[in-house]
């Protein structure tokens, strides 16, 4: 089974533990994030992993030959020349995969979402994506519909709406940043951008394709974003399952 970790961020909101490192590899309790998403990954059954990579890039190539990369197969996207955004970023790692469904996640969150629920939700669903999300405080949130399709996408804050189905009563969720995807997603990147945010090609293909909420409100989950969240990162790790190392 395959996956990618988008672990390409700058970490602004990180600094100072990044600006001599990439986000990924800020530690949790002595445990790098990037090696929580890879070992978590690895226990779910993930054998072949894709990685981007942009600030101190360098840094994460030598932490997994450090690891011996975990003992599966990690292959690295580059994109230390130009930060391509997550849709972007997406479309430049498609040759690693092949028809079948894969898990993408972001390196900075810390969960205990069952991925194998969240798989085979997806598997059962008929859907193009199946996106995990919460009840939480965000201000930026996916719409969903009573039957769980994505519908559309908002910023409260500018309040900013994008709709993609005239539905009148939209459920608002945070996204997790957690998500299983068919490869037939792909057809939905543009052809001409380099540098586009997957949020805009699932609401282009979430007018003709099921797109699904997948929820998650209880458990644990935490977008480690700032590093006054790490003392409360390191209280979580306990309740997330890893796969043994070596």
């Amino acid at each position: 089974m395959k996956a990618m970790i988008f672990a390409a961020g700058l970490g602004t909101r990180l600094r100072p533990l990044t600006d001599n490192k990439p986000k990924a590899l800020v530690a949790v309790g002595g445990i790098p994030l990037l090696e929580i998403a890879i070992r978590r990954l690895k226990r779910f059954g993930c054998s072949e992993i894709l990685i981007n990579i942009h600030h101190f890039g360098d840094q994460i190539g030598s932490f997994l030959e450090s690891k011996s990369n975990f003992g599966i197969r990690i292959e690295i996207s580059d994109e230390r020349e130009q930060l391509l955004d997550t849709g972007g970023g997406l479309k430049k790692a498609a040759w690693f995969f092949s028809d079948e469904p894969f898990i993408l996640l972001n390196a900075d969150v810390i969960s205990d979402l069952d991925l194998g629920a969240l798989y085979q939700a997806h598997l059962g669903s008929g859907a193009m994506a199946t996106l995990a999300v919460r009840n939480r405080p965000s201000s930026r949130v996916f719409l969903f519909g009573p039957d769980g399709q994505l519908c559309g996408w908002a910023n409260t804050q500018t309040g900013v709406e994008k709709r993609v189905r005239p539905i009148p009563s939209l459920q608002p969720m945070a996204f997790s940043g957690i998500q299983v995807i068919d490869p037939g997603l792909f057809r939905y990147f543009p052809e001409e951008q380099s540098v586009f945010s997957i949020i805009d090609t699932y609401l282009l293909a979430a007018a003709r394709e099921k797109i699904l909420a997948f929820p998650h409100n209880e458990g644990v989950w935490l977008d480690v974003g700032k590093p006054e969240q790490l003392p409360k990162a390191e209280a979580l790790l306990p309740y997330i399952t890893l796969s043994d190392w070596p």
